[in-house]
């Protein structure tokens, strides 16, 4: 296909006359017709003005690469951000960075398969300090914990570290929370409901159905741990066991 092909089959996709072309792209109607019978293209600013009038690339327009429908051209969806900064136990903080507390399930003493959610004492996880303040988060209200099980997938995967703050403990309806229930680490969406009742949702809410706890159930067995505002997953390479 020519520029006029081209032309010619996005014209004729959108509707489109000759005089809608002149109008559209601020070109002369003597100028549409010479692109139609192909005597020559469009360049320059009146290439991106008939390309915009067309609702295609001009890269497309002008050469035939790539595809012809604006709406459809990949799109960037991440922003490098720069290089890992790796770190083991016992290096200095950066000035930028700071520690936070690890939550996990801890059995109680004896074997009894009674579980606590508690802070580890040796564990923490590194943040920046810019992280958090776009998050909203001071440091010294930060921790983190690990997801275990499916219920949240595919927004947060089994394995997943997360980052919660400890004084954001208010429930907005439909924001992701970490809590204590009855000595489970739990992480779920939380809506209020008429009379004090909450209801528990998982983000795979097929298998893992609503749960809905009265005012009182819910101030018995829960111990609300934080706002989750962060989370991140290492997903295993497939060619590796």
């Amino acid at each position: 296909m020519e520029f006029k092909d081209r032309l010619k089959s996005r014209m004729e996709a959108l509707g489109l006359r000759p005089t809608d072309i002149s109008e559209r792209a601020g070109v002369s109607k003597a100028t549409v017709t010479f692109w139609l019978n192909g005597t020559n293209g469009a360049k320059g600013k009146n290439l991106l003005a008939v390309a915009k009038a067309l609702n295609c690339s001009p890269e497309w327009l002008s050469s035939g690469k790539g595809l012809p429908d604006a709406s459809r051209q990949p799109q960037s969806n991440a922003e490098l951000l720069g290089d890992l900064s790796l770190w083991e136990d016992g290096d200095p903080l950066e000035d930028d960075e700071c520690e936070v507390p690890y939550y996990a399930e801890v059995e109680f003493a004896g074997g009894n398969g009674m579980t606590e959610v508690v802070e580890v004492a040796d564990r923490k996880l590194r943040f920046s300090n810019s992280t958090l303040r776009a998050a909203g988060v001071d440091c010294n209200s930060a921790a983190c914990a690990r997801v275990r099980g499916k219920s949240m997938e595919r927004l947060i995967l089994d394995g997943a570290a997360i980052g919660f703050d400890t004084t954001d403990t208010s429930i907005i309806d439909g924001e992701i929370y970490a809590f204590n229930h009855g000595g489970l680490l739990r992480v779920k969406y939380l809506h209020r409901l008429p009379a004090g009742a909450v209801r528990i949702r998982s983000e795979n809410s097929e298998d893992y159905p609503d749960e809905v706890m009265s005012a009182e159930q819910f101030h018995d067995e829960i111990r609300m741990l934080g706002r989750v505002f962060w989370w991140s997953t290492v997903r295993r390479s497939p060619r590796r066991k």
